[in-house]
């Protein structure tokens, strides 16, 4: 594993356990972390959501983090109050395993620049 992979792992945990500390409970996973974000970032607060309305949280999250990297632009919100985003870049061809790590580093800058938390220091990624 590169130094780079095992920096943004690092990052990563600290932010786990950032979370874990401000929820009680630790996301289980990528797709958990999207989760909350998309619940975050549609603003209702913490409510019971069908299953196609947890997926629609989990694009809006997808959307809203690779909105800081340019992939993604929000274009409003619709009568119910839900974000809509357009794709302004075309996103890269990655394997299952680069598009974790895009995700990841995307999340991480969203924790940074939304809550102002910052990875532990070390080098960066």
């Amino acid at each position: 594993m590169l130094k780079r992979d095992l920096t943004l792992e690092r990052h990563w945990q600290a932010l786990m356990g950032e979370i874990e500390r401000m929820l009680g409970q630790r996301p289980k996973d990528l797709n958990g972390t999207l989760f909350l974000i998309g619940v975050q970032e549609l603003g209702k607060g913490n409510k019971l959501f069908t299953k196609e309305q947890k997926q629609d949280l989990m694009h809006i999250a997808i959307c809203k983090v690779l909105s800081y990297a340019g992939y993604y632009e929000l274009e409003g919100l619709d009568g119910d109050g839900w974000p809509h985003w357009k794709l302004t870049r075309k996103l890269p061809h990655f394997d299952l395993l680069e598009q974790e790590k895009l995700l990841k580093i995307q999340v991480l800058e969203y924790f940074e620049k939304e809550f102002g938390w910052h990875p532990p220091a070390d080098s960066g990624i």
